[in-house]
């Protein structure tokens, strides 16, 4: 157990890669989109795929990277209605309901943070039902900034009361850990196993886990952790 839990009141957790497989994401942007675009302009899946891979780099580190309505406007495509036909890849990684109630259990408040739109939340959340495992959940959109900018972090005390000395992070994103790490959010944990389609590969920066189960005592061992239940 690498963490000192009785130092730590706030939880904030990435969605997409961190608690969730971020396999179907990507194979929902790098391969279904493509393949429909494609077929609705009458193009080769190749020409398809580097059309809109460009389009989409275009877009890093802003909120209309993960903008549903952005991207139906640009592709003519009904994005969400697109996500609905290969819902059935969206996927818990391993362990984090676990870790939820581990949280739950030692009264931490846990907050879902991120940059996902509000109709990709209200999929994922009904498909997955993790959402009564937090205290609350906060899209970027809602905030204003993604967490790629250096603002966000401050901006997102206006949502969430949390001091970032006693504060975990948990991310897929050395890019988002970074800028949190720049406001001064102290606990920051790399999650690398981020897809099942991908072989894992530990951050040279931060403390990394594959699964959440690395960051739990182990069972019947809980050392001085205290509940706050007192």
């Amino acid at each position: 157990m690498p963490l000192d839990w009785n130092t730590i009141d706030t939880v904030l957790l990435d969605m997409d890669g961190t608690l969730l497989d971020r396999h179907f994401d990507d194979h929902f942007w790098l391969e279904h989109v493509p393949k429909r675009w494609a077929a609705r302009h009458n193009v080769t899946l190749e020409y398809a795929r580097q059309h809109l891979y460009a389009m989409f780099r275009s877009q890093e580190n802003t909120l209309n990277w993960t903008d549903l309505d952005y991207w139906s406007d640009r592709l003519h495509l009904d994005i969400p209605l697109l996500k609905e036909e290969v819902q059935h890849l969206i996927a818990v990684h391993p362990f984090v309901v676990e870790f939820l109630l581990f949280l739950k259990q030692h009264r931490k408040q846990v907050w879902l943070v991120t940059n996902a739109h509000s109709k990709t939340l209200n999929l994922k959340m009904k498909k997955t039902l993790l959402g009564p495992y937090f205290d609350g959940v906060i899209s970027a959109h809602q905030v204003g900034l993604p967490k790629e900018d250096d603002r966000f972090w401050a901006a997102l005390q206006r949502h969430v009361t949390y001091e970032p000395n006693r504060t975990m992070l948990g991310e897929d994103s050395e890019t988002n850990l970074s800028t949190a790490e720049r406001f001064g959010i102290r606990y920051l944990v790399y999650v690398s196993r981020f897809s099942s389609a991908i072989q894992p590969r530990a951050s040279e920066r931060f403390l990394s886990i594959e699964y959440f189960s690395q960051l739990m005592p182990a069972p019947g061992d809980t050392g001085s952790l205290s509940s706050r239940a007192e």
